[in-house]
């Protein structure tokens, strides 16, 4: 194993966090259009809609890029927190505690104890760096984050830019557009874990509406 795959993070965006960052922006962004009025809106109350949501998927998208970055640059030092556990055993049984402490549960069970060592074999061959360290992927997948977050915003809002004057026809496209996202949402997800794609896609529906209404109540 080279030093490269060490500091390598996990595959940049997987289907269940493009999932998740899509939602939080749909549910980010139908805050703000959920409280739109089709009958007393005019075009000052839709340019102030359309600038807060806006505004407020950019700033949520880049607090979630900084989380993104924060998780991964923790992950690599948990990572190589155990392997200097394993370096530093004063047995192999130590080490092999250590090893097992640091996998997924479900792999740790899976693995006997000749696999644990010929793995503790090859971490004591491997040359790691001092520290953890961010790498370009982890860069581009905060950037990816970040983009997911903001760039979700705008399908929603198109119809209140191309259609300030009907405000009415806007809001219902608007709906029409944000269900249909997160019906394709949750299809993603229930692909991602082998469960009913379906299923999925309605409950993610449901449960985005439920969450902007619990927005929208509470002043969100």
């Amino acid at each position: 194993m080279a030093e490269d795959e060490l500091k390598s993070s996990k595959r940049i965006l997987d289907p269940l966090e493009r999932s998740s960052e899509v939602l939080f922006g749909l549910i980010m962004v139908l805050g703000f259009t959920s409280t739109v009025s089709a009958v007393h809106s005019g075009r000052p109350e839709i340019r102030t809609m359309i600038v807060g949501a806006l505004g407020c998927n950019l700033a949520w998208g880049l607090v979630d890029a900084i989380m993104y970055l924060m998780a991964s640059l923790g992950e690599k030092g948990h990572g190589l927190a155990t392997l200097n556990a394993v370096r530093s055993a004063r047995s192999a049984k130590e080490a092999h505690r250590a090893i097992r402490s640091g996998l997924p549960e479900v792999l740790a069970k899976c693995m006997d104890e000749s696999q644990v060592e010929q793995l503790r074999v090859e971490l004591l061959r491997l040359s790691a760096p001092a520290r953890a360290r961010l790498t370009a992927d982890d860069w581009r997948g905060a950037a990816g984050v970040f983009l997911l977050v903001f760039l979700s915003t705008f399908p929603v809002v198109l119809p209140f830019i191309f259609s300030p004057n009907h405000v009415s026809r806007a809001l219902r496209i608007s709906n029409l557009v944000a269900i249909i996202m997160l019906a394709i949402t949750g299809y993603s997800y229930g692909r991602y874990s082998g469960e009913q794609k379906w299923i999925w896609a309605l409950s993610m529906v449901l449960l985005g509406a439920a969450m902007v209404a619990l927005t929208v109540k509470l002043g969100g």
